[in-house]
């Protein structure tokens, strides 16, 4: 497995682990309903990271596609998150999404 390989899938399972972290923070916020779309793309960012490292882990011949794909989720993550005010969507979320799109799309 290359270097690259190792670090995205580094990137990723980070990425994931702080999407759950937000997911669970905005959900303990007053306003619910209006960061509902931001739990649901940290619920599938976190779903596709996983799924991108479990790719890269066994040498799939469609992580290339796959990372493609979960790059795309990453940035859509990233975007939502930088709406919010919250330090859980801006400060922490943001920044693993958009390193984990980077990460990917260098796949």
């Amino acid at each position: 497995m290359s270097r690259t390989n190792r670090y995205c899938m580094v990137v990723c399972n980070a990425c994931a682990d702080s999407c759950d972290h937000c997911a669970i923070s905005c959900l303990k916020e007053q306003n619910v309903a209006y960061l509902g779309r931001c739990v649901m793309l940290h619920m599938d960012c976190a779903a596709i990271c996983r799924l991108a490292a479990g790719f890269m882990a066994r040498s799939s011949e469609f992580t290339r596609q796959m990372c493609e794909a979960c790059a795309y989720v990453c940035e859509a993550c990233a975007e939502e998150c930088l709406r919010h005010p919250e330090q859980h969507c801006q400060q922490l979320c943001a920044e693993a999404c958009r390193k984990c799109a980077d990460a990917c799309r260098a796949m």
